[in-house]
């Protein structure tokens, strides 16, 4: 059952991404060209994002388990190593490049742009080397 809520919440994430614009590069573009063609719309949609997501968090973790599963997932470190800063880094200049993230660029992908096409692989191609990578890091610091 957990597949099918997963899922219908996936569907109105995606559905939530198309219709505020994120899925458009040039639209995200834009909200990053400061000194252009500025398009301020996209601060609307990530300040609501954060507030939902606020809110949402504030409600949900007084449960003692989520809906659809027996505990949650949250992280338990909190210390600042090189893969949490590199990580975010590579991501937003990832942004800024393509006007990309992961959850618009998959809704976009029926749209066939070219843009599009080159950007999900690549996108991928960078989480297998992450992967492998974060591999290849624990397997040496265990050594």
């Amino acid at each position: 059952m957990s597949f099918f809520i997963n899922l219908a919440l996936g569907l109105l994430f995606g559905v939530g991404l198309v219709i505020s614009g994120m899925s458009n590069p040039a639209k995200v573009l834009n909200f990053l060209d400061l000194f252009g063609t500025w398009d301020p719309s996209l601060a609307f949609v990530m300040g609501g994002a954060v507030l939902v997501a606020f809110i949402g968090f504030k409600v949900v973790l007084k449960r003692p388990a989520p809906i659809a599963a027996d505990r949650f997932q949250l992280p338990t470190r909190n210390d600042i190593d090189s893969p949490l800063v590199i990580g975010p880094a590579l991501f937003g200049i990832g942004w800024g490049l393509g006007g990309f993230c992961p959850g618009p660029a998959l809704t976009a992908l029926p749209l066939a742009a070219a843009g599009t096409l080159a950007f999900v692989p690549a996108m991928f191609l960078g989480m297998w080397a992450a992967r492998m990578l974060g591999q290849a890091r624990t397997a040496r610091s265990s050594t």
